[in-house]
């Protein structure tokens, strides 16, 4: 039997990370699936990537691991968000950035992708256009898929724990955020995603004996107040409300 935890969207907070990982080991949990978004926050960059080092996961890019190392001069210049993860990375975490693949067949039943099987930066569950998630239409998800046909679809980036049951049969399953519980954004249109509690989100996925496979979402507390320590020390006020609140800002 397999079992796999899935982890998404670490954004550089080494503290929920350690939680998850040690909660995830005493469900008996080895092998550990990062579906991106890994490194780039105001919190831990350089020690998320040490710490990653040793576990061992099977990993892919996400949007925002491809933009660190494809931010050019201006972008660096105008982000000192950025400023601050390039300097406390240094170039070996850009160079396995950059070996990330896009997405992977984990096996025969799992295929993984941060978005969606053809871009990064478009989720695959939830319209926004409204400003808050809005699940999909089963059709939608299955056109967005492209013909991935694998009967366990893993996707983040939405920062949003879900477990989808298609008509064709398939599953897709979303662990949620490990680091970042919620967050606003103004592409491609004002939006937010919330989690509404500060606790680091990730997923079990296990097989069973007769080769189904079962989902469990697990919520973990973990010492938040050093991850907010940390964006306090950058200026990210923003960060420091998600972080604290599992809320986005008001609209």
């Amino acid at each position: 039997m397999s079992k796999y935890a899935v982890l998404s969207d670490i954004h550089s907070n080494v503290y929920a990370l350690n939680a998850v990982v040690n909660h995830a080991k005493s469900l008996g949990v080895e092998r550990f699936i990062n579906l991106g978004d890994i490194l780039y926050g105001p919190i831990a960059p350089r020690a998320t990537y040490d710490y990653l080092q040793s576990l061992d996961a099977i990993t892919i890019c996400g949007n925002q691991d491809r933009q660190i190392f494809q931010a050019s001069g201006d972008e660096i210049s105008a982000n000192p968000t950025m400023q601050f993860i390039l300097q406390d990375l240094g170039e070996e975490p850009l160079s396995w950035m950059q070996s990330l693949p896009f997405d992977t067949h984990i096996s025969a039943d799992i295929y993984a992708c941060h978005g969606t099987p053809s871009n990064d930066l478009i989720y695959l569950l939830e319209n926004t256009e409204q400003g808050f998630p809005k699940m999909r239409s089963d059709s939608e998800i299955i056109e967005l898929l492209a013909g991935k046909d694998a009967p366990v679809i893993l996707c983040g980036h939405t920062h949003i724990p879900r477990c989808v049951e298609l008509s064709n049969g398939q599953l897709v399953v979303n662990p949620g955020s490990v680091g970042m519980p919620a967050y606003t954004d103004d592409e491609p249109h004002l939006h937010s995603m919330e989690n509404y509690s500060n606790k680091a989100s990730y997923a079990v996925l296990n097989q069973s004996e007769q080769g189904d496979w079962n989902v469990s979402f697990h919520k973990v507390s973990y010492p938040v107040e050093q991850a907010v320590e940390q964006a306090r020390l950058r200026e990210r006020l923003d960060w420091v409300h998600f972080l604290t609140t599992g809320r986005g800002q008001e609209l």
